[in-house]
């Protein structure tokens, strides 16, 4: 299990494949993510991590987060998240995880706030069919109907579908697929609609219903992990440098016909 991602909405736009054929996502900006604290077993009785993204001055924190960070030893962060993470996925204080922690193509869950409706009827809350357009019924067209029994129970039980606030909830979309991701620009696209408004903040995790891919960066995409694997293949024309000394060996050959002119002179 690894750590999941906290990532700012910035709205939708679309790419194009290889085949011309536009695909609609939903842009993600990853800000300055670094891991805030490590919640061990032996300490906390489970193992997680705390991250943090964005920046925030020092006077707008409480004096109980001002010494947080200062435990830490880490920068004052806009919005903390915890993950619960496998006990061999811990990170250090104070690791940069980029975009890159996701794979393209790799499946996830994006969780966050949806988008406020207000007040609403039960029609459009609950998609109620509503009562008849005519034949007796009298400005009551759109009411959601009877609420509740008699005398006996004598009230409405809780939890029952009526009118009221509409939206501003949290939800979770399983299973979208990552198509491209921007380590340098910290940008993730994300194919389809992720839940909330411009600006709000979308938890990324790995997605829980489909297995995890082998070639997934662990124990997560820290700063500069994809760096360190192209290393090897820039030291590879190295190794072709005596090759290139073979021709200095053939010198001594054109000397030698000059050494037997000088004794049929003589």
């Amino acid at each position: 299990m690894r750590t999941g991602l906290i990532c700012k909405k910035l709205g939708m736009s679309r790419i194009f494949d290889s085949n011309g054929s536009h695909i609609p996502v939903t842009v993600l900006h990853l800000d300055n993510c670094h891991v805030i604290s490590s919640i061990t077993e032996e300490k906390n009785g489970y193992s997680a991590l705390q991250i943090g993204v964005g920046k925030i001055k020092d006077k707008k924190l409480s004096k109980s987060m001002k010494g947080h960070f200062k435990k830490n030893k880490v920068e004052p962060k806009l919005k903390l998240s915890e993950f619960r993470v496998s006990p061999e996925n811990l990170i250090d204080n104070g690791t940069e995880i980029v975009a890159s922690h996701f794979v393209n193509g790799q499946f996830v869950d994006a969780t966050g706030t949806s988008i406020g409706k207000g007040f609403a009827g039960a029609m459009k809350r609950h998609n109620f069919g509503g009562l008849r357009a005519s034949h007796g019924v009298s400005i009551s067209h759109r009411s959601h109907g009877s609420t509740g029994q008699c005398q006996d129970p004598g009230k409405v039980f809780k939890g029952k579908k009526m009118a009221g606030h509409m939206g501003s909830s949290t939800v979770t979309t399983q299973n979208l697929e990552i198509i491209k991701t921007d380590s340098e620009n910290g940008f993730i696209f994300v194919k389809g609609s992720v839940p909330g408004s411009k600006g709000g903040w979308v938890i990324l995790n790995d997605a829980k219903k489909i297995p995890l891919r082998e070639d997934l960066p662990l124990p997560a995409g820290v700063k500069g992990h994809d760096i360190i694997e192209e290393a090897p293949a820039e030291e590879a024309p190295a190794e072709e440098a005596p090759a290139e000394e073979a021709p200095e060996e053939e010198a001594p050959e054109e000397e030698a016909p000059a050494d037997k002119e000088v004794k049929d002179e003589s």
